[in-house]
């Protein structure tokens, strides 16, 4: 069966009953596979290579497929459902909406647009004053791209130049991609921004770094600088973080951060980050940013902002955001009523809930758990990332060369156990189970977890 990465044969695995997973069908489901190759006949190839699963409902922190099985997820859909799959307060404000009916406005206003904006600048820190709502989070660093050239412009610099990082990424249009670090997916493009420049990361591994993270960042500032003639408070305009790489949950110093942010202020830059995957809770803060001590003037959201519906925002000073005459940046699908309903149950759910709150006590567990994972095969788990609800174990071998393969193993094995983990495809996994998911919930995947990288590590 093309069009995958997984085998799609189905395989007698052995039966499982607890509270919170049931197995009792072969893997894949020998039924699902014409709906999978549906998909592979009609679809484009860019939108496959996932574990053969085919949902057929999710609720809270599981995901239960047509024929009686059921997963916990440590995915969220990667990073989505924040609030938990189906999230009832979320249906609630949908089918409101629904029953009206209204579906779409356009700009039009709608009382679900005013009362969503107005809250989610209230419960925001307050140089968070407007908002632009969008559908994708591609869509919103492209928006933070372009609001920053325009307050170049207007301060009268003399180059639209934007600092990025070495690995980061950003999304998958045009400015996106020319934001984003891998030189390989912007191929297709068949030119680069010159007004584009990449730093290196401070990777944990980077000895360098890690011994002077503030340091290493005024260092390789100066470099390209130096190296492309550039004079930071004429030349350049932003910098674009993300919050924290998204392949591996590596997080930058604290003090690398507020070293850029010194950067920022000396030189009239503006600072932005990408809370795609670090927002709405995730890292045990409202967004991961605040794990820095530092203030951005842009943040660009997306994902676990509407936990489940579309909806993508940037947050700015007003002076930053009514940089765009009126009428002249829109988008067709923002701000319909529905995504602003959803959007506003999400941010009740996690702040009036206690939802978020919670974060902090469950992410002790799941850290200490994988941490566990870690001492027992030092040789194959290089590194345990991340905060709150969001990890990944990076795997490589003595040497240092990834086991990305092995990871690929873990992931189809934990599957066929009744978990779902984030499938990164390189030495990666990532874990980043919903906001509400129960503590012996938790405890029971982070078992299966535990057992499947031992049977695996004795197998390779």
């Amino acid at each position: 069966m093309a069009g995958h990465g997984f085998s799609h044969t189905p395989v007698e695995v052995p039966a499982v009953r607890t509270r919170y997973r049931t197995i009792q069908t072969a893997l894949p489901v020998p039924e699902s596979l014409p709906i999978l190759q549906k998909l592979y006949d009609c679809e484009s190839r860019s939108m496959h290579g996932q574990l053969p699963v085919v949902w057929d409902r999710a609720e809270g922190f599981q995901v239960h497929d047509a024929w009686g099985n059921t997963w916990i997820d440590f995915t969220s859909t990667i990073f989505v459902t924040n609030a938990g799959h189906g999230n009832a307060e979320i249906i609630d404000s949908l089918q409101a909406v629904l029953r009206k009916p209204l579906l779409h406005s356009y700009t039009y206003a709608t009382k679900e647009r005013a009362d969503y904006i107005e809250r989610l600048v209230t419960v925001t820190p307050a140089q968070f004053e407007k908002a632009f709502l969008l559908s994708a989070g591609t869509e919103a660093t492209e928006c933070a791209l372009k609001l920053m050239r325009l307050q170049a412009a207007k301060a009268g610099k003399k180059r639209p130049g934007i600092l990025c990082f070495e690995g980061n990424w950003h999304g998958r249009t045009m400015g996106a991609q020319m934001l984003s670090w891998n030189p390989a997916q912007k191929e297709w493009i068949g030119f680069l921004d010159p007004n584009i420049f990449h730093l290196p990361f401070p990777y944990p591994w980077r000895e360098e770094a890690m011994s002077d993270p503030a340091g290493y960042f005024e260092r390789s500032m100066a470099v390209l600088c130096a190296e492309n003639g550039l004079d930071p408070s004429t030349d350049l305009c932003g910098v674009m973080m993300e919050t924290f790489q998204g392949w591996g949950a590596v997080f930058y110093p604290e003090v690398f951060v507020q070293a850029v942010e010194r950067f920022c202020r000396k030189h009239d830059l503006l600072l932005a980050f990408d809370e795609m995957q670090a927002g709405f809770g995730r890292t045990g803060r409202l967004f991961g940013y605040m794990h820095y001590g530092v203030e951005p003037d842009l943040l660009c959201c997306g994902k676990g902002a509407a936990s489940g519906v579309p909806l993508a925002l940037v947050l700015g000073g007003r002076e930053i955001m009514d940089l765009p005459d009126i009428g002249s940046m829109s988008s067709t699908h923002s701000a319909n009523p529905l995504v602003c309903a959803a959007g506003l149950a999400n941010l009740n759910v996690l702040l009036d809930g206690g939802m978020l709150s919670r974060v902090e006590e469950l992410g002790t567990r799941l850290h200490g758990g994988l941490r566990d994972i870690q001492r027992d095969h030092p040789s194959h788990l290089a590194h345990v990332l991340g905060r709150g609800l969001l990890a990944a174990l990076i795997f490589n071998d003595p040497e240092g060369r990834p086991l990305s393969g092995l990871c690929d193993r873990i992931c189809e094995e934990a599957m066929r156990r009744g978990l779902l983990l984030v499938h990164t495809g390189r030495e990666s996994i990532k874990i980043a189970p919903p906001l509400c998911i129960e503590p012996d919930a938790l405890s029971e995947g982070l078992q299966v977890l535990r057992e499947v990288v031992r049977d695996e590590i004795a197998r390779s």
